[in-house]
């Protein structure tokens, strides 16, 4: 009886049970064969040979032909927990040792095999110091795996796995081979909590390949694209400037927010949020809010959309224009002092400037002088300019008899009086001059242009400490007819408190300067 020798990798075992080679990538089911009186290998030759003129059993033909390196297949008739036993029709059962079961780690041998499946090993040693023809299961499957996953990359094909492990940076893949997906892949979105893959099965595409470090990198992030890809250009064939649309916030970060509009994201950037001062997108919007939005502007080439979200709203400008009326006088609320004024919201969402020079009817050098972040004050409208949307108002031209036309939200008030408490006991002292404290309140001299809390201040001023002198020396330069009246070498104020004798001169003219009414207003 004789018979042709099958591939020693792919054994015919029709007689045994249905052929199917153990698992590519995606491991396919394995091949049962519990009939252990089957040979796992048939002759390679005649049954029986002639040697020295006599006819003698074709022992050699028995045995499979293969080296170290090669990839066989057999059948495992034995588990235990330390190893497992593979007929591959040799003279000695071969041993696949624990660790070379699989990549994963920790296994137990019935977790990766059963009795009577077909495996494919990997001779490691044909014969170890104890006889043993040692076997290596996961470096087959290593081999046929990393072939498959070259292939998937040369075509731009994507391979599945099943997440094994969390490490630190991302999650590790069984692809027949150890892949590793990057946490900043796994989604199209940063995903927090990564424990949530372990188990399931993902669809990925390689990104980079390494022999020489058996490294494999990929990316589910790139595959979602791939699917929305289709789904993002209808979005944009189909929005046009103008619509009101629906979506989801879906980040927030300092210059606005994201919102999904149901496969792509568009900006609301931090000046299209409100019609009011937004300081940052999380005072207004939540990550995971439903909001209507307008769209504003699509780059069709970038992909990219602008929303507005104030858009959707009631423009106050129109109730400022329908109600207000020049010279009006109206209850405003400080929202922000700066260097040239002060602004003024009179409106929900509306604010006026009050320019330094329409502060006080004297002359004021900081607006902090006369109003803080969070104040409540009438202030009159002097000016409305609608197609620029400025509104000019002033706080001087306001006397106290004056009837206020138009009052403020309860809403704003009451961030008006969080303001005025979370400012409480700052008190602004001008450049120059000593802060005067109130009656039962300690006081003392303080640095110019700052401002100060209550009861900090020394217990006494210092008694050389020229009260009203250094302000007018300040401004004597910018005054033509008093640089003239000054020696020559005094001509610069400010230097005139650094030489002894030249302040000393200078004295007697800075005690005359504040009768002066003239003078010390200009």
């Amino acid at each position: 009886m004789t018979t042709d020798q099958p591939d020693l990798a792919t054994p015919d075992v029709e007689a045994a049970a249905p052929a199917a080679p153990v698992a590519e990538i995606d491991l396919d089911a394995p091949v049962i064969d519990l009939d252990f009186d089957t040979p796992v290998r048939t002759l390679d030759g005649p049954e029986y040979i002639e040697v020295d003129g006599e006819m003698v059993p074709n022992y050699d033909g028995t045995l499979p032909l293969f080296s170290e390196g090669d990839v066989v297949s057999g059948r495992v008739v034995r588990i235990d927990k330390d190893e497992v036993l593979v007929d591959i029709g040799y003279k000695s059962e071969g041993v696949i040792p624990l660790p070379e079961l699989s990549i994963r780690k920790s296994v137990k041998p019935e977790d990766e095999v059963q009795l009577g499946e077909w495996v494919d090993a990997l001779v490691m040693q044909k014969e170890d110091p104890d006889g043993r023809l040692i076997l290596s299961k996961k470096r087959a499957r290593f081999e046929k795996a990393w072939k498959r996953i070259e292939a998937a990359a040369a075509a731009g094909e994507h391979v599945e796995g099943t997440v094994i492990e969390v490490v630190k940076g991302g999650l590790i893949l069984d692809l027949g081979v150890r892949g590793f997906l990057p946490a900043s892949l796994v989604d199209i979105r940063r995903v927090q909590d990564l424990d949530e893959f372990l188990g399931r099965k993902l669809e990925c595409k390689v990104i980079e390949l390494n022999r020489n470090r058996n490294n494999v990198v990929l990316s589910r992030r790139a595959v979602l694209e791939d699917e929305r890809r289709e789904v993002r250009q209808k979005i944009l064939d189909d929005l046009q400037p103008g619509q009101v649309v629906e979506g989801v916030i879906s980040n927030i970060v300092e210059f606005g927010a994201f919102v999904d509009l149901d496969g792509i994201d568009g900006l609301i950037h931090i000046s299209e949020l409100s019609w009011s001062h937004v300081n940052h997108p999380s005072e207004v919007l939540a990550i995971g809010e439903k909001v209507n939005v307008k769209v504003l502007d699509i780059d069709r080439d970038r992909q990219r959309i602008s929303l507005g979200l104030k858009q959707t709203q009631a423009d106050p400008w129109q109730s400022v224009i329908e109600s207000y009326q020049v010279n009006d006088v109206v209850e405003g609320r400080v929202t922000k002092v700066v260097t040239f004024g002060a602004f003024v919201e009179i409106h929900a969402g509306v604010e006026g400037l009050v320019h330094i020079s329409e502060l006080a009817a004297h002359h004021v050098e900081n607006p902090r002088e006369v109003v803080n972040q969070g104040d409540l004050l009438a202030v009159r409208v002097i000016e409305i300019d609608a197609d620029r949307r400025r509104l000019s108002l002033s706080l001087k031209r306001v006397a106290d008899s004056d009837e206020i036309q138009h009052h403020l939200p309860d809403d704003i008030r009451a961030a008006a009086v969080a303001d005025a408490e979370a400012n409480a006991g700052n008190v602004y002292v001008p450049e120059g001059q000593a802060y005067e404290p109130a009656e039962g309140e300690e006081g003392g001299e303080y640095a110019e242009g700052e401002e100060y809390a209550e009861g900090v201040a020394s217990d006494e001023p210092e008694a050389d400490a020229p009260v009203a002198e250094e302000p007018v020396a300040e401004e004597a330069p910018a005054e033509e007819p008093v640089a003239e009246e000054a020696p020559a070498e005094e001509a610069p104020a400010e230097e005139a408190p650094e030489a002894e004798e030249p302040a000393a001169e200078a004295a007697p003219e800075a005690d005359e300067a504040p009768e002066d009414d003239g003078t010390a207003e200009a």
